[in-house]
């Protein structure tokens, strides 16, 4: 006797499997934004104690370097489950930084342009609006690309990858 699965079935286990990735990326998501505000306030604080030490600009340089080395580690083995990222995954996220500096410089500068005596609070809105899209941003171009996961490369009978194959697999 064969039985067949009802109708719809297929598309609930396509709308679970979408709801696992969902979950899955938002987690993802949650633990990126958690490691790099823990990363961010461990910085703030190290740069208070070395500033007792050694002069303010030196410290500032300290954390501004170890910062983003700390929060890369943590964002490739945490956030993502990647394991180490070497040197090049190291490059490419410190460059997602640069542009998020000049991004929230840029939002700054044209709030100054646009609303020269603005206050403190519209500021830091700008200021915090422009760091939230870059912080989204970042994560979308760490998991995306510097950290993603790689789809198995299923390969033909002859032993030579087929790109349908591939295509599919991922």
């Amino acid at each position: 006797m064969t039985t067949t699965a009802p109708r719809g079935a297929a598309r609930e286990g396509t709308t679970m499997n979408g709801l696992r990735l969902i979950r899955r990326h938002t987690a993802s998501f949650v633990r990126f934004s958690g490691l790099g505000s823990a990363v961010t306030l461990a910085a703030s604080a190290a740069l208070v104690l070395l500033a007792q030490w050694i002069p303010w600009m030196a410290a500032n340089a300290l954390t501004t370097v170890a910062s983003p080395v700390a929060a890369t580690e943590l964002h490739a083995r945490v956030s993502f489950g990647h394991g180490r990222p070497g040197l090049a995954g190291h490059v490419k996220s410190a460059a997602t930084i640069a542009v998020g500096w000049l991004v929230t410089s840029a939002a700054l500068g044209a709030l100054a342009a646009l609303r020269p005596g603005a206050g403190l609070v519209m500021q830091q809105t700008v200021y915090l609006s422009a760091t939230a899209l870059v912080g989204t941003g970042r994560y979308l171009v760490l998991r995306l690309s510097v950290f993603a996961e790689q789809a198995p490369r299923p390969r033909t009978d002859e032993g030579v990858r087929s790109r349908a194959a591939y295509d599919a697999a991922a």
